[in-house]
């Protein structure tokens, strides 16, 4: 009983309906875990533990009557630092929100306290939840709990690492390129970006509106369908969220996929694709074979356009949407010392200080990139082009997914890198995503599963791509696939602290400062 902090949501749940365990035990597990694996991986910018063992011990008493508020009542819960949680900080991962404290939940947030979960903390991001590795963050990165020298994946890295590490049974996450499935391939977990509007953005700090979607990363595709139920549909204060009514997610457990349509598109196994990745992504489909789906190769042209297209919108969107943080309404402002104030003669002054000073490099980029490809003379030359370009894309999945129940390609190119390695070169970060982007601006879910592990031990996910509001189909195959395979079942080896003090001096960013 004491390291119940390994158990899935399924698992947890199921003892804790027959009594085997309280939620405040299972708390305590994953108390304990935290306090021991944390100071190697780094997740948690903030811990809410007293407020925990607090919900917890109501948990407890709804089990005793017989009444608990739901599949994952008593369940612990990490959160991404980009929810509005009200009384508790919340930072995007930006001095520039460092001491924000919301006056409310976001929508997701009030969906998971109200059916009983457990609030453990908030975990790191890049800022802003820009970036591929959460070495963009104003706290300092965090560790891949496979090898503490390599990131996480980003931007949900603390995210992915704290279910990766046994911190949390699940976790949420953002996904505006990838950031919920590429760290979740470099961690070996599962992560789901859903279709756009599935989940309520209300109270979710943006960085490009229109391809941000809310989601979970778990330790398993069951456990995914679990919370799904809890946190999918429509919201009144988020106009852009369905109003279709939903499935439950969890009747999509152990089925047979046998006769299941499975397209492979070649745009996504050229130039660039590490050969250990190929052939781990080789072996998954063969498995697919195995159990009786239809694989056929496919195409889909306009992925070579996805990528550029995707950045010109998102860096645009996160321009408007930084605007917002001016120094004077809240967040970080220099006028709060005294020193600045004499310096500070107008708005100008203010507002420059104010973003200069707090501001990291990645959100400064964002906004220069985006200012520009909006400016009056470039608009039609890169927004509206990249805009019409979105728009085939989009028409492109949504044919190729009339003809095929799910796509399968890699999740990325390459398996977890060093931390420091990309720092210094955004290019090659940005491409990172190249696997995950062209899936935003279709606005259809996908879903990366653990598929296998390079001779280094490192991890390797398989994208699969479902068609829009197709999560079920997707949940099936991944369900199916993990059910004869253990890849998602494998734990890393966390090595003690002292062994670890070499990892922690890896460059970071100029800017990163550890806090929270």
């Amino acid at each position: 009983m004491t390291e119940l902090f390994k158990l899935t949501i399924e698992e947890a749940s199921k003892k804790l309906k027959n009594g085997e365990i309280k939620s405040s035990e299972l708390l305590k597990s994953v108390i304990d875990r935290i306090e021991k694996v944390e100071p190697e991986i780094e997740s948690f910018i903030t811990k809410t533990f007293d407020i925990a063992r607090r919900k917890a011990k109501e948990s407890d008493k709804r089990y005793s009557s017989g009444k608990p508020s739901s599949e994952i009542d008593g369940i612990p819960v990490a959160l991404k630092d980009v929810f509005c949680t009200k009384g508790i900080k919340t930072t995007a991962a930006s001095k520039i929100l460092e001491d924000f404290i919301p006056a409310y939940d976001a929508t997701v947030v009030k969906k998971l306290s109200d059916a009983g979960a457990i609030i453990l903390g908030k975990v790191n991001t890049d800022e802003f939840t820009m970036g591929s590795s959460t070495e963009n963050s104003a706290f300092g990165p965090t560790h891949n709990p496979w090898d503490a020298s390599r990131v996480p994946g980003g931007s949900s890295g603390g995210s992915a690492a704290a279910v990766a590490a046994d911190e949390c049974l699940f976790a949420l996450g953002t996904d505006t390129g990838g950031s919920i499935r590429q760290p979740a391939s470099f961690c070996s977990v599962t992560g789901l970006k859903v279709t756009y509007g599935l989940i309520s953005r209300n109270g979710v700090i943006s960085y490009a509106s229109s391809f941000d979607t809310i989601g979970p990363i778990a330790k398993s595709a069951a456990d995914v369908a679990i919370i799904l139920n809890t946190i999918a549909g429509n919201d009144p204060l988020d106009s852009t969220t369905v109003k279709e009514k939903l499935p439950d997610y969890t009747t999509f457990f152990g089925k047979d996929i046998k006769g299941k349509k499975v397209g492979v598109p070649k745009e996504f196994y050229g130039a660039g694709l590490n050969p250990e990745v190929e052939k781990i992504l080789k072996l998954a489909i063969e498995k697919l074979k195995s159990l009786g789906a239809e694989v056929e190769e496919m195409s889909l042209p306009m992925t070579d356009y996805a990528i550029a297209a995707y950045y010109i919108i998102a860096k645009s969107e996160a321009s408007s949407n930084l605007a917002r943080y001016d120094g004077i309404r809240y967040g970080y402002s220099p006028l709060k010392t005294q020193s600045s104030k004499s310096k500070i003669q107008n708005l100008i002054d203010l507002y420059f200080k104010t973003r200069t000073e707090a501001f990291g490099n990645e959100a400064k980029r964002s906004i220069m990139m985006g200012t520009y490809a909006l400016s009056s003379g470039y608009f039609d030359a890169y927004y509206k082009k990249a805009a019409q370009v979105r728009t085939l894309i989009k028409k492109e999945y949504e044919e190729a997914l009339k003809k095929y129940d799910v796509l399968i390609t890699p999740v990325s190119p390459f398996p977890a890198f060093k931390i420091g390695e990309k720092l210094g070169d955004p290019l090659s970060m940005y491409l990172a995503d190249v696997d995950t982007v062209p899936i935003n601006p279709a606005g259809v879910p996908a879903m990366s599963i653990p598929a296998g592990f390079t001779k280094d031990n490192l991890p390797v996910g398989m994208q699969i791509i479902g068609p829009h509001l197709g999560e079920g189909k997707i949940i099936e195959i991944a369900d199916a696939f993990q059910r004869a395979t253990d890849w998602h079942l494998k734990k890393p080896k966390i090595q003690d602290s002292k062994k670890q003090e070499t990892n922690k001096k890896q460059p970071v960013s100029p800017t990163a400062r550890r806090g929270g």
